[in-house]
């Protein structure tokens, strides 16, 4: 008897064990899901966590998209993002149209942050940076194309043994680049409880002539920052794994010349003079300068992301109130912060928050577009937003289940809409699927109408084509119905703008009727070399086996025999 109590004692307690478990590690994991009665089945995963969307002209794929809210005053520039995540077959660079339809998708560069359009020297460019992520910071370069989709210029960091960080590639008004930076150093984290010979990332930015790749600024946080100012726990600090204390995210310049900097793990943005590198002001976290005089919260973001200048005495940023699971705020959302320098005050002036409250542990930016609409793309979570300059929603886009959003299985880094122009060198691509044709042209933005041309004389020099249909451009991927196109031979689908002049054309490709008369081509010849091989064995047959050789069925012949009458 008593042995059944033991076992059944032991049993009380494999479960409290098991339930302790599930309570410790599994409710965490549980807490992370953001299912809500009012989600679309988009947003509850129905058509998986990373949706994606395929073609038939091309093997490229795209992520579909989820429209939550839409309208008409939304900027009608391109959307500029750069997916990635465990989600992600493979991480790309990606142009939407107002639509929300791909425009152009590369796989080409790999792990890619900072995707968007700047102006240099009077045109426009496709800016990022590319490389390797290593911890929480990039090895890697910056990198600018053309119009026409090709490398232009290639910027490193100026200084030995120094790679490029992923957080920032700003052009500014003169042309010049601003960069991040991570370098491990030694350091003295005695004051927050670490080794006196510890190490850091120090966090520098640079300021850099594109062309030349000449060094005209830099700037180390480790200089001007205490380490004590850091929010984040202790954890590392070794030369194996350096303490990310500052963890520098956003610089801008104003038109005085000084610079606006985000560090994320400190809570604040800092001004810092263009000449002698002082710091002139921080907003928030242990070295703030101002006081929130309405108590609005202009004083008290933190994780925050995208420090920019809105005007001479406002700036905008992204809160993002998480770090992780450390999550002071219920959810993330912009802010635009008016400031009174001489009186040191700051008031929030407008937040930006989206319509399921994204809580983004992680990246994101808040843009001021040219129409005065404000966009925002959650980072951490696969959505942007558009508002109007009072915060008023416009447009709500996911590009990944929101119900998964704190488990980063498709994230991008910064989300940015502007004007594009893009005039590829590659050539369309269309397919003949049953009786329509399926073309697209990744990359070109001018195409109006796609025009699908037959021919019978496919193999002349200069084959003579006619006209079967046209179609008007529809989304990446256009059909153009096209029932009687296999009784020609060949066909090739011409790229029209709005005006009817040609921007080119696919290659000339081949119907089922060409390639059956192609077969049937084949089966003659094939014949031909049949009743070929059969005579030249035939002739061998009989020079080596006929008249004069002794056949070999001879030997088996009855043959008279002269009598020898001698005998």
């Amino acid at each position: 008897m008593r042995y059944k109590h033991y076992l059944r004692l032991a049993g009380c307690i494999a479960t409290a064990g098991v339930l302790a478990i599930l309570y410790i590690f599994g409710v965490p994991q549980l807490a992370r899901f953001r299912f809500r009665s009012d989600l679309p089945p988009y947003d509850w995963g129905v058509y998986g966590v990373a949706p994606f969307r395929s073609y038939q002209s091309c093997s490229l794929t795209s992520p579909r998209l989820e429209t939550l809210q839409w309208d008409p005053r939304c900027n009608s520039d391109f959307t500029f993002l750069a997916p990635r995540g465990f989600s992600v077959a493979e991480p790309s660079l990606l142009i939407l149209n107002a639509q929300g339809d791909p425009v152009w998708v590369d796989y080409s560069w790999g792990e890619v942050h900072d995707f968007r359009v700047q102006r240099f020297k009077g045109k426009d460019y496709l800016t990022f940076w590319a490389g390797v992520q290593r911890d929480i910071h990039g090895q890697g370069s910056w990198y600018m194309l053309s119009s026409s989709y090709e490398l232009h210029y290639k910027i490193f960091p100026v200084g030995k043994n120094l790679l490029g960080d992923l957080h920032e590639f700003q052009i500014t008004d003169s042309d010049t680049a601003l960069v991040t930076i991570y370098e491990s150093i030694p350091f003295d984290l005695t004051a927050i409880g670490g080794p006196s010979s510890g190490w850091i990332y120090d966090c520098l930015f640079q300021e850099i002539d594109i062309v030349t790749g000449e060094l005209l600024f830099e700037w180390r946080a480790s200089n001007h920052y205490p380490i004590s100012s850091t929010f984040l726990p202790m954890v590392g600090g070794d030369i194996s794994k350096p303490f990310d204390a500052f963890h520098m995210n956003s610089v801008d310049k104003d038109t005085r010349g000084n610079y606006l900097v985000s560090m994320r793990h400190t809570h604040t943005v800092s001004n810092i003079d263009g000449k002698t590198g002082a710091v002139l002001w921080t907003l928030g976290g242990r070295l703030n300068d101002f006081t929130d005089v309405t108590d609005s919260g202009a004083t008290d973001f933190s994780w925050q992301h995208d420090a920019r200048w809105r005007s001479d005495n406002t700036i905008t940023l992204l809160n993002n109130a998480a770090r992780e699971y450390d999550s002071p705020g219920p959810y993330s959302y912009g802010m635009a912060i008016r400031l009174d320098f001489e009186a040191r005050q700051a008031t929030l002036q407008t937040l930006y928050s989206d319509s399921q409250q994204v809580l983004a542990t992680s990246q994101g930016n808040l843009q001021v577009l040219k129409n005065g609409n404000v966009f925002v793309g959650w980072g951490h979570s696969a959505a942007f937003t558009e508002f109007t300059a009072e915060g008023e929603i416009l447009c709500d886009v996911h590009f990944g289940a929101s119900a998964y959003f704190s488990f980063g299985r498709i994230v991008s880094y910064r989300t940015f809409k502007g004007p594009w122009r893009g005039v590829p060198l590659t050539k369309p691509k269309a397919k003949l699927i049953d009786d329509g044709v399926y073309v697209s042209w990744n990359g070109a933005t001018d195409v109006w109408e796609w025009q699908l041309e037959v021919s019978d004389q496919p193999q002349s020099e200069k084959p003579t084509f006619t006209t079967l249909g046209k179609a008007r451009k529809i989304g990446f991927e256009t059909r153009i119905s096209a029932p009687t196109a296999n009784q020609y031979m060949a066909f090739r689908v011409v790229a029209l703008d709005s005006h009817g002049v040609v921007l080119g054309e696919t290659e000339t490709m081949k119907t089922e009727a060409m390639l059956q008369g192609n077969s049937s081509n084949l089966r003659i010849l094939l014949t031909f070399a049949l009743i070929f091989c059969a005579f030249m064995a035939f002739w061998l047959f009989w020079k080596w086996y006929g008249p004069y050789r002794t056949w070999p069925w001879r030997y088996q012949e009855y043959h008279t025999v002269p009598y020898d009458k001698s005998s």
